[in-house]
């Protein structure tokens, strides 16, 4: 196995034991990165020379003995939303050509304290506002969507380019593009990991978190993000903790929610049939399985949208007036119509959502987690705009791919996507968890129990 196929939690563990240096993991990956990248294109830029100088750094830290943890010496990536000192933050958008930013993101900081190395910025789709990532290529198959907003991340994780990433998640712009190239993706309680200095979508929907090879190297990239910050007003103070799951697979008296409602309401057969299989091997491992009706469904995507379109809407007012033409057209007409909501439409978005969280509340008071698909379908050609139902239901690609994610942002609740196996043209199927706020450990607990069911799968590695 070549460096950058390691993960993270493979390649800290030899980095410590000095069976491998900084240097020669990052440049193993930038050396994947110039074979894969012209076919994927996951990277707006690449600063191999900065990284390879920060390599040598820490491995003349690890020499002295200085061991900054598991990050140290790791290569990873950040979406084109997360300010570096220096370095362009353009959003995927010419709106943004020529800004640099002034300081780091409240996120990079402390990853970069931590030890990790950065190799570049990340493609998103335009001011992560869509569900494709139209730059990337899918790490699987060329001709699909990388699925979006964080697309770039999930790809570069997938091929090799990059050991982790960080992306943002409004309405599922982890989950989707991390289940859609068979990676795992963690969006976190609404409020863990500070946004200091990412460039928001909709302020109350947006949540920042990594994207990963494993669910145990998830954990090892939360710990690092999560704490207080006050320059997020949303910032939640809480004490620091160890989400690293260990190593008892044993889910006995765990109860795990099965959905009648929703989640598996116009979802392709053999996601389906993916899912249902992952959660049995869940009770094989001692979970109980519980039914449980998904509440106010009817009012999930009402809610959603009436809650971002006009947040993204006012984030861009002045831009809108100015320089409309900059935006690509698709993200235009969405931050467009923000602005025909009227505040009574937002304020019954915000009425709806306060319920909504007060009945995820009940719901998940009767079970430890919810199990369901993460996205209706795998990865579609990159020319579909439209996915048909076996019912005649016609549904955009984006409303599709946001659907079964977007209620994890309207309550706030955290939830991961981990792999659970390919479809017959070998693309990726991802299982989402679902669970209490701030019961991150819990998921990431359940997920490396499942993980550690399935035979390993490499990475895709095809240019």
């Amino acid at each position: 196995m070549k460096p950058y196929e390691l993960s993270l939690a493979a390649a800290a563990d030899a980095i410590r034991a000095r069976r491998l240096s900084p240097v020669e993991l990052v440049d193993s990956v930038l050396a994947r990165v110039e074979e894969a990248e012209p076919h994927l294109g996951a990277y707006v830029t690449v600063t191999a020379e900065q990284a390879r100088r920060a390599a040598a750094h820490a491995e003349r830290e690890a020499a002295r003995g200085r061991w900054r943890g598991p990050l140290h010496g790791i290569p990873m990536g950040l979406k084109d939303l997360i300010d570096v000192a220096g370095m362009a933050t353009a959003a995927g958008s010419r709106v943004r050509a020529g800004h640099r930013a002034t300081a780091d993101s409240t996120v990079a900081a402390r990853l970069g304290a931590a030890g990790a190395i950065l190799l570049g910025k990340t493609h998103t789709h335009e001011f992560a506002f869509g569900l494709t990532t139209p730059q990337t290529r899918n790490a699987w198959d060329r001709g699909r969507v990388a699925g979006g907003s964080s697309g770039g991340s999930a790809v570069a994780v997938a091929a090799g380019t990059a050991t982790f990433a960080l992306g943002t998640d409004t309405g599922g712009s982890i989950r989707v593009p991390a289940a859609l190239n068979g990676v795992v993706g963690l969006k976190p309680t609404y409020g863990l990991v500070p946004r200091h200095g990412v460039t928001p979508l909709s302020w109350s929907l947006d949540h920042v978190g990594p994207i990963t090879r494993t669910v145990e190297d998830a954990a090892l990239v939360l710990a690092a993000l999560a704490g207080h910050d006050p320059r997020d007003p949303a910032s939640l103070s809480v004490p620091a903790a160890d989400y690293r799951p260990g190593a008892d697979a044993d889910l006995t008296g765990l109860r795990v929610g099965l959905p009648r409602t929703y989640y598996f309401d116009h979802v392709r057969p053999q996601v389906e049939t993916a899912v249902r299989k992952a959660v049995g091997e869940l009770e094989a491992l001692g979970a109980e399985l519980v039914e449980v009706d998904i509440p106010m469904t009817r009012y999930i995507r009402a809610t959603q949208w009436g809650l971002m379109v006009p947040e993204a809407g006012a984030y861009h007012e002045a831009n809108l007036r100015t320089v409309p033409e900059l935006y690509q057209e698709d993200v235009r007409i969405l931050l467009e119509a923000g602005e025909l909501l009227s505040a009574g439409d937002y304020l019954r978005a915000q009425r709806s959502r306060t319920l909504m969280r007060a009945e995820w509340a009940r719901m998940l008071e009767e079970v430890d987690v919810i199990a369901a698909p993460s996205v209706p379908m795998p990865a579609v050609g990159a020319d579909e705009e439209t996915v048909t139902w076996p019912d005649g239901t016609v549904e955009s690609v984006s409303d599709a791919y946001v659907r079964l994610c977007a209620p994890a942002n309207i309550t706030g609740v955290p939830a991961l996507t981990v792999p659970v196996g390919h479809d017959t043209t070998d693309m990726p199927i991802g299982m989402q968890l679902l669970g209490r706020p701030l019961g991150e450990r819990t998921l990431l607990r359940v997920g490396h129990a499942y993980e550690r069911t399935r035979p390993a799968r490499a990475p895709a590695t095809s240019a």
